[in-house]
């Protein structure tokens, strides 16, 4: 059964006993710890939430998933399991549909609202400008349109926050802002910008530098990839020019970035189409907003916010400074104190186009300087590390607060070093070295994203000076009944900040990441446990590097030396060398063209005497040279009932000894006369792209789910078919490959560091006749 309602007692004015509530961004962070204390809390009020579909979701199948999260989990236990359909289906409707100026006609409203609590917006510091337009300024309009045409006169909350004072020095008060900006010019301009942006992205001069840079790094995976890497480039650069027409023209008018400049403008809008019309409107402003702490239960947050990713970010070491100044103030509040505050500003209306203002925060009276966030988060760090894996835990830095041209400087320095980097290996052969050395690369560049990131986004919060004034939140709190205090105050006074953020926030937001990190680090090598029985699934296999630890070039030496008197080796040997400049040259403009070029070698093999020394001769040498655990791999495919398959640019009488491991080899073929190989292939090379195609036209044919099947391969070239499968696998993969993967968080393989064979007695041997 539902809780009993507790007397709602006078608050200032006002009471939601019996409401009728309109709730908008119930999905997010402050939305859902608001309908959960409309549930838990206020049992006679009815709740209607807008709530948008999200593909072929609908939104009451969105609000079923939403009241399963840990939000909801006391509620649900004060109601009962069995109760919980009832009490929603009598209480809470959902209304699908957007506020997004494209959709918002067709969204109805109930004519009986008492309340509506607006928190829908984009809440990204740095969205495209006309995303942020969209949703936090038009988005407004929309719902004052919407309220207009349903007959209803409810009194407005709308959710702003704190920092649409700009960037400004001093004490903020909590009144209207002053500015001139007229929010419909700025939005058609937002709108405008998009079209411009696009039109200049396929100009011939963009699109040839894409293009260049596509073909320079994706040239051996094929023409479309190439093409498919272009456009991905414009598209980027589309959105990071928007998001720099935004954060230029909020910096131009005043504003940190283009939310504060719409969520600003999305008060005006609130004002002019709402207030000044005749109804009750309030604005609630919090300051930065995080876990709870009391109420659902302490420390609940869902997902990270914006001191988050500082917090972890330093607990993993990976913030050796920031440019933050010390003495500047954090103004950060739980999340439960907001949702308290307004639900008692929706319990308060003001007058009729008389718009009320409230700042949530604790910079006013309880000021938590940026340096003694900086103590706490040390303090907790150094009593609970985080664990490195296997390695122990990480010791977190200690901050100088150098200054921000310091910081910024020590940034740019890491990053150009970290380019350099990237660049030299890129170029170096593939090996465990330069796989250990692109691995260290990655880790620094991603380092250097994260301070980036965040020196770019949260720069002018961690130097603000300015404070918000919040005596009529303060007053508004007072108001409350005092047995109404303790579970429904929001005095930002009362925070102990130690306790809030050592004892409560910081484990909250950190139990995720100690879970993830303390799980044992496998080997890249180490085979899973199990693999899924089914027969529509493929394990797809490259040869070379792959499953053998030798490649084209050995593959010629094994068949041409065992062909030769030992005395013509070292002339052979020579010989390729003089031609290898020649081979890797072919090799970085296409796979294609090195196999073709290599393979006029062969010309004048007798086919029949080649077969006869594989079989005699080579094919045990071949098969020593593959991998132990490419073997067991394909084994555990085997058992688990899928297809398994090699395709590879080898000619088809070199991987003859490999017939017994797969169920399928498709490999090249050497055009003959007579028995003679001419040096010219039989059909093109099966490779990049054209390996993709035979793979999806194998899979149509044969009942294979891609989805679910296995690729391995070794080279960026094998990038369009590894990314046609479910579970793309790279084994000892070239720098761009690996780069890639670690990129897609592809399950990485090194596999056959122990591999011997007869190759090195063989090149031992040449090298002996080399130096006679």
């Amino acid at each position: 059964m539902a809780v009993a309602e507790q007397p709602d007692d006078h608050q200032g004015g006002g009471h939601l006993a019996g409401s009728h509530i309109l709730l908008t961004g119930a999905t997010g962070f402050l939305g859902q710890a608001t309908l959960e204390k409309l549930l838990s809390s206020y049992p006679t009020t009815r709740v209607t939430l807008l709530i948008r579909p999200r593909g072929s979701q609908p939104g009451t199948s969105r609000l079923a998933g939403l009241l399963r999260k840990p939000v909801f989990e006391r509620w649900r236990e004060q109601v009962g399991e069995a109760e919980v359909e009832r009490v929603v289906g009598e209480r809470v409707t959902v209304i699908e549909g957007d506020l997004d100026a494209t959709s918002s006609t067709d969204v109805v409203l109930p004519g009986d609202l008492d309340v509506v609590i607006h928190g829908a917006s984009t809440v990204s510091f740095d969205p495209p400008i006309d995303e942020a337009f969209r949703n936090n300024v038009e988005g407004v309009a929309s719902l004052c349109g919407a309220l207009a045409g349903s007959g209803a006169d409810p009194h407005v909350v709308h959710i702003s926050t704190a920092y649409v004072a700009g960037v400004r020095k001093g004490v903020v008060n909590e009144a209207p802002l002053t500015h001139d900006v007229d929010w419909t010019v700025e939005s058609a301009a937002a709108q405008a910008a998009r079209a411009e942006v696009e039109a200049a992205s396929r100009r011939p001069e963009v699109l040839r530098k894409a293009m260049a840079t596509a073909r320079g790094e994706h040239g051996k995976a094929g023409p479309q990839r190439v093409a498919q890497a272009a456009e991905e480039a414009r598209r980027e650069w589309v959105t990071k020019r928007l998001v720099d027409y935004g954060r230029m023209r909020a910096q131009s008018l005043g504003w940190p970035d283009v939310y504060t400049l719409t969520k600003a403008l999305g008060e005006r809008v609130a004002e002019q189409q709402w207030a000044e019309a005749g109804h009750r409107l309030s604005i609630v402003r919090p300051a930065i907003v995080e876990s709870a702490l009391r109420h659902p239960y302490p420390g609940w947050i869902d997902g990270f916010k914006m001191a988050d990713p500082l917090i972890i970010a330093y607990g993993r070491g990976i913030l050796p400074e920031f440019p933050g100044l010390p003495d500047s103030v954090l103004d950060l509040i739980p999340v439960d104190f907001v949702v308290n505050a307004t639900l008692a500003v929706a319990a308060t209306p003001p007058e009729p186009r008389s718009p009320a203002y409230f700042h949530i925060g604790s910079g006013a009276r309880n000021p938590l300087p940026f340096r003694a966030m900086y103590e706490n988060v040390h303090a907790y760090f150094h009593s609970h590390p985080m664990p490195d894996n296997e390695r122990g835990h990480i010791q977190v830095p200690s901050w100088r607060f150098p200054g921000t041209s310091q910081v910024l400087r020590m940034l740019r320095t890491g990053e150009r070093a970290v380019d350099l980097a990237e660049r030299a290996l890129l170029r170096m052969p593939a090996s465990d070295r330069t796989r250990d050395w692109m691995g260290s690369v990655h880790r620094r560049q991603q380092e250097l994203d994260v301070l980036r990131t965040y020196a770019d986004l949260y720069l002018s919060y961690t130097q603000a000076e300015v404070i918000y004034d919040d005596s009529r939140t303060l007053a508004l709190h007072q108001a409350l009944a005092p047995k109404r205090r303790g579970a429904h105050g929001f005095d930002a006074g009362e925070i102990d900040w130690e306790h809030y953020l050592q004892g409560v926030h910081f484990p909250g937001v950190t139990a995720v990441m100690r879970s993830f990190s303390s799980r044992p680090r496998s080997r890249a090598s180490v085979d899973p446990v199990a693999l899924p029985a089914r027969d529509d699934v493929a394990a797809v296999f490259d040869l070379e590097g792959t499953v053998v630890a030798s490649n084209a070039v050995e593959h010629y030496l094994w068949a041409r030396l065992a062909s030769l008197p030992r005395s013509q080796w070292s002339g052979e040997v020579v010989d390729l060398i003089r031609s290898m400049p020649r081979y890797l040259r072919a090799e970085r403009r296409d796979r294609g063209d090195f196999i073709r070029t290599f393979m006029r070698r062969y010309e004048g093999v007798d086919e029949a005497e080649l077969r006869r020394l594989v079989d005699e001769v080579l094919s045990e040498a071949m098969l020593q040279r593959t991998m132990p655990e490419a073997v067991r791999r394909i084994r555990h495919h085997r058992e688990a009932g899928h297809r398994t398959v090699l395709i590879t640019g080898t000619i088809d009488v070199l991987v003859e000894p490999f017939a017994s491991l797969f169920d399928e080899i498709v490999a090249g073929r050497m055009h003959s006369r007579d028995g003679v190989w001419t040096g010219y292939l039989a059909t093109p090379p099966l490779v990049d792209e054209a390996r993709a195609a035979w793979l999806g036209r194998y899979a149509e044919s044969n009942g294979i789910d891609l989805s679910r099947s296995y690729a391995y391969g070794d080279s960026h070239s094998d990038r369009p078919w590894l990314e046609m499968v479910g579970n793309p696998q790279a084994v000892n993969p070239d720098a761009h490959l690996y780069r890639h993967a670690k990129r897609k968080h592809w399950r990485i393989h090194r596999w056959g560091e122990h591999t011997q064979g007869r190759l090195e007695a063989l090149l031992d041997s040449v090298g002996t006749e080399v130096r006679r």
